[in-house]
């Protein structure tokens, strides 16, 4: 039963990771014609989905070496 519980608990974690970290990466997306701050919020979004998916971690490494390139100019 333990093993049900913490199964469960660490499901739920997961969820709200995923929920969490899409409602905010489509904020940002929104926010690139909208006004507001997307080139914050959109890695925002990304570092929170990047605790769960390896695709996330990839995209955010990629904005990151765009950001650095950026700054170099």
């Amino acid at each position: 039963m333990k093993h049900l519980v913490l199964k469960t608990v660490a499901q739920a974690k997961r969820m709200i990771v995923v929920v969490t970290g899409f409602t905010i990466l489509i904020v940002g997306v929104a926010m690139i014609v909208l006004p507001g701050p997307a080139f914050v919020v959109i890695p925002i979004g990304l570092a929170i989905l990047a605790t769960e998916f390896i695709w996330a971690r990839k995209l955010l490494d990629s904005v990151k070496e765009r950001i650095k390139r950026m700054r170099k100019r």
